[in-house]
């Protein structure tokens, strides 16, 4: 060797290798190195179309060469090679990028340089014990320079006896990380990575099966697609070129419901192909299905620091060589080039439904229930994604048909408005439980959404936020007259001590898992005796804190549902008038003389607690006793799915003797 000497690593220099490009995967080596094989190639292309040489480009790729027995990696490119200098300059004066230069040189010939901090090549030394560099630069009497070094600060410089043009890079695998001298290692680290390089990349010989066996044949195993779908032009393309490209991305997944096409010079660089997968029953917990790429090489499948939250829902792959790649997430998220992408991404999203929304209204209805959760996921989460989705969000009915969501409160505004001239949509989340609810509201002329996505709860109250002088109310919240209320409620006159009375019958019969609200209301002879709703806001809320919505205090709160006795029910009246035959007044304890003693009033206290214990004692007893309002409590705890286990074993048992004591003893 004619030269010696130490690689220049000084505190300047090292600074940016600490900051942008510390390593945490090893296997990134692999990447890096093919990554600047391909800048060396794409520079020897960019000369040739400057006139700066008149060479044979045909022939540019990448060849990788395994020796799995001596444990050896080569990365061999035939671009433009290095001359003494250079390999002084830009190998052993470590952080010292040739890419910044070349791009500024030849911006207006070369289409993109992956390299940008001049680190990559530093990263074989993870997984080495040696690497030596064997090149020979395209310039006129350059000769061949071989680089060799331990990975200590020492490396050794002088003549190679390389012949062609490029650069040969050898790895001499640690023993620690022989992993990678393994062919299926290399392998797969190269479909990883590599797979949409622009430029062809070796490995091997492809193989055919001969005599029970594969063997290598005479052609090049070329791993990568050097012109992916994302880099061509749109108007080349057909439905079935996206579709396939999909079904290369994610061989096992189902087909896709729509795809976007990205495409921007201005002001900044990203192409891309995303598209909508389908999303029915839940939220997919990962959130990996977007590839991002820089020129082409893979980065990583953990984009939720450059596209919105919602977004990471989509399948596909972004290309932008305007991404800062190697910097922590919290300077990604305030990266101002990465806040434009994240908008411009958004934007597209939104316009490509819109179109659809528009000219292809048929296919979205038919789409819709595998789409919508990802619509109501991006108007909850992102404010402008929300003020453009309010155009193309559609809505369901119960009967099938859909609208979108102005249209929607135009059709039901004129039957659904209540006397307080706020138009309100009935919602259902639940046909079988609802039926009931339902064919009531039907009955009134009234139409019920159907909203059975996991994020209906904070849909609604969006909604509600969006729409002047709307309201949503789930159909079972209430009785069908009340839901939309045309007048002022009827008072139910009824002294307190029968309030009391009957809220001590049902509290008697009712299951004790959950809280009740007893009250008398009049709906009529007709009218269900017992009718058992929830309240609209209640509901709301612990399905808000079931999802995590941080409404903790609501979601520890015992369910609670309003107990509607229709006092005008004829058998509601038969309960009430057998309970007052059965059961005398409660005693009425007069109250204390004003100039009792403190130990009278006391004595006093103690009787009239006394006798309201033992009336509600009797009360008690007497309802557990009565057939007809355990039968009429049950028959309301079943139109409301909440009979279950004993409860409903007894109520079958119950009926079973009804319809005996009525057919067969008359």
């Amino acid at each position: 060797m004619e030269n010696k000497g130490k690689i220049g690593v000084t505190t300047e220099n090292i600074f940016p290798v600490i900051k942008k490009f510390l390593y945490s995967d090893h296997e990134i080596f692999l990447r890096e190195l093919v990554a600047n094989a391909v800048d060396a190639e794409q520079k020897m292309k960019a000369l040739a179309d400057a006139g700066d040489v008149k060479l044979p480009l045909d022939e540019l790729k990448v060849r990788i060469e395994l020796d799995e027995k001596k444990k050896t990696l080569k990365i061999i490119d035939n671009g433009i090679g290095m001359t003494e200098e250079e390999v002084d300059k830009y190998i052993n004066q470590i952080a010292f990028s040739s890419a910044g230069e070349f791009l500024e040189k030849y911006k207006d010939q070369l289409g993109s340089i992956i390299g940008h901090f001049g680190l990559g090549f530093y990263s074989a030394f993870m997984v080495s014990k040696k690497v030596t560099i064997d090149t020979l630069s395209w310039k006129d009497g350059a000769k061949a320079v071989k680089w060799t070094c331990d990975g200590s600060p020492e490396y050794e410089m002088g003549e190679s006896d390389k012949k062609d043009r490029g650069t040969c890079i050898t790895l001499f695998i640690d023993e620690e990380e022989s992993e990678f001298a393994a062919k299926g290692r290399i392998q797969g680290l190269l479909d990883k990575y590599c797979k949409f390089m622009p430029v062809p990349i070796v490995f091997g010989k492809k193989q055919e099966w001969k005599d029970g066996k594969y063997v290598d044949t005479d052609e090049d195993n070329v791993i990568n697609t050097v012109e992916p779908l994302w880099a061509r032009k749109p108007s080349e393309l057909t439905k079935e070129d996206y579709d396939k490209f999909y079904r290369a991305l994610y061989p096992m997944g189902e087909d896709p419901l729509f795809y976007i096409h990205l495409n921007v010079d201005y002001p900044f660089h990203l192409t891309g192909i995303l598209y909508f997968p389908k999303i029915k029953d839940k939220i997919e917990v990962r959130k990996d299905k977007i590839q991002l790429y820089c020129n082409q090489m893979f980065v990583t499948d953990s984009v939720d620091n450059i596209v919105p939250d919602f977004l990471t829902l989509l399948h596909g792959v972004i290309d932008s060589p305007d991404i800062p790649l190697n910097v922590s997430r919290s300077y990604l998220q305030s990266d101002a080039n990465v806040k434009k992408i994240s908008g411009y991404i958004t934007k597209k999203v939104a316009d490509r439904l819109e179109e659809i929304f528009k000219k292809e209204r048929a296919e979205l209805e038919s789409k819709w229930d595998n789409l919508k959760l990802f619509i109501e996921y991006g108007m909850l989460s992102d404010e402008k994604f929300c003020e453009r989705a309010m155009k193309f969000c559609l809505l369901k009915n119960t009967e099938g048909k859909f609208f979108s969501i102005d249209d929607y409160r135009k059709a039901v505004e004129p039957l659904q408005t209540d006397k307080d001239k706020k138009v309100v949509l009935l919602y259902a989340t639940d046909k079988e439980a609802q039926y009931s609810f339902i064919e009531a509201a039907r009955n009134k002329g009234y139409d019920v959404l159907w909203l059975d996505c996991q994020l209906d709860s904070y849909f609604v109250n969006m909604l509600e936020s969006k729409m002047k002088d709307t309201t949503l109310v789930r159909v079972d919240a209430d009785s069908v007259d009340n839901l939309i209320r045309k007048e002022e409620e009827a008072k139910v006159d009824m002294p307190e001590s029968e309030r009391t009375d009957l809220d001590i019958l049902f509290q008697a019969v009712l299951p004790t898992e959950n809280q009740y609200y007893v009250q008398p209301v009049r709906m009529g002879a007709d009218g269900d005796a017992v009718l058992i709703t929830q309240s609209e806001f209640m509901r709301r809320y612990r399905e808000m804190s079931a999802l995590g919505g941080g409404m903790n205090f609501y979601g520890e709160m015992p369910a609670s549902y309003n107990i509607n006795v229709n006092i005008d029910n004829p058998l509601v009246a038969k309960v009430l008038a057998a309970k007052a035959d059965a059961v005398k007044a409660a005693e009425l304890v007069p109250e204390a003389a004003k100039d009792a003693t403190e130990e009278e009033k006391k004595a006093v206290k103690e009787k009239q607690e006394a006798a309201l214990a033992s009336h509600k004692e009797e009360v008690q007893a007497f309802a557990r006793g009565n057939d007809l309002l355990a039968q009429l409590c049950d028959l309301a705890l079943l139109a409301s799915g909440m009979l279950k286990g004993k409860a409903l074993s007894d109520f079958i048992a119950r009926s079973r003797k009804v319809v005996e004591d009525a057919y067969l003893k008359a």
